[in-house]
């Protein structure tokens, strides 16, 4: 009898862009929860930025993720987090 891989094996199979669209559809899930349970979008959105810091820190370091945040406004100014332009 054969058991289904572990789901953190099987996730690491994926190609990046699609692990990349679960991970998002996973985040959404957990957003519209938060929302119907009552959290407000601001706390949900900076927790979640938070998160993702402390994770891109932890995984790259201080100074390759400040380099990453540096670039960031200009790609918010370029209108590429903006909901009607997002290409997800």
């Amino acid at each position: 009898m054969s058991h289904p891989a572990p789901f953190s094996l099987r996730r690491e199979l994926l190609p990046d862009h699609e692990q990349k669209q679960a991970a998002l559809s996973y985040l959404s899930e957990a957003w519209a929860e938060a929302r119907h349970d009552g959290v407000d979008g601001d706390c949900l959105a900076q927790a979640s930025l938070f998160a993702a810091m402390a994770e891109l820190v932890t995984t790259y370091g201080e100074e390759a993720t400040a380099k990453f945040v540096e670039g960031l406004a200009t790609r918010v100014r370029n209108g590429e987090f903006s909901l009607a332009l997002a290409k997800q």
